[in-house]
């Protein structure tokens, strides 16, 4: 029985893998579910084959780090679970929108969700200041900061409450970038991100030096879910280990 999970594990895990590539995220990070589904069919037929009941100590190895792994990835999806639903605080003297990638029609589903959180928290606090942060990737026809204030201005915020942070290539440089934008005497600032990636936006602000750091959780689309949480445990290990957090 064991067996045939697993087997059904690695099928499954390779079918999500060829969903998310059909997305075009413009990253490989897909193909880590078929490495996942690799490791469910090696392990499914190792089991099936008894090997771990033929080599005891390496069986042994072999579940201490499955279960080590499995603990550091529940640690850390409890640690972006309280972010979540980050709602930020009213007032605040700046938000700061977190790129994410433009495709040739307009931000990417990801950036929309951000870029409409960031719209309604304008709405309801007409002195804020909006900082977009993105530079521009080889697949993006414009800078992520550009497109997002045409998505602003077109959806009714004034172009004189926008900056363009448009150098940035990844979250630290968007977080390191728009601080050179604020105000010395700024009492607040929101971090506009999705909700899975929240957590980490938040932790690299304040290794920053930002003060007064609010979060304010955009959403995401609960099919993508499983890979972004997985792809930012792996951004939240990279960043402890480069020591950004």
């Amino acid at each position: 029985m064991m067996t045939i999970i697993l087997i059904a594990l690695a099928i499954l895990s390779a079918l999500y893998g060829i969903l998310i590539l059909q997305i075009g995220s413009g990253t490989f990070f897909w193909m880590i579910w078929e490495v996942i589904g690799a490791g469910f069919l090696l392990w499914g037929l190792l089991l099936h084959g008894g090997f771990f009941e033929i080599h005891k100590k390496l069986g042994i190895a072999f579940y201490t780090i499955v279960i080590s792994g499995v603990a550091v990835i529940a640690v850390l999806c409890i640690m972006i679970a309280t972010q979540f639903t980050a709602k930020g605080t009213p007032g605040l003297d700046y938000i700061i929108v977190l790129g994410a990638q433009v495709r040739e029609d307009g931000p990417s589903t990801v950036l929309k969700y951000r870029l409409d959180a960031a719209q309604e928290y304008l709405v309801n606090n007409s002195d804020t200041i909006c900082i977009v942060s993105g530079g521009q990737g080889t697949n993006e026809p414009c800078t992520e900061a550009e497109a997002m204030a045409k998505y602003l201005m077109a959806n009714g915020i004034e172009a004189d409450r926008i900056l363009l942070e448009d150098a940035s290539r990844n979250t630290v440089q968007n977080i390191k970038n728009s601080k050179m934008l604020l105000n010395d005497s700024y009492n607040g600032v929101g971090i506009v991100t999705n909700n899975f990636h929240m957590f980490r936006g938040i932790k690299l602000a304040e290794a920053q030096g930002l003060e007064n750091v609010y979060g304010i959780a955009a959403d995401s689309h609960m099919l993508y879910l499983p890979n972004n949480v997985l792809r930012e445990c792996c951004g939240i290990l990279k960043d402890w280990l480069m020591n950004h957090i």
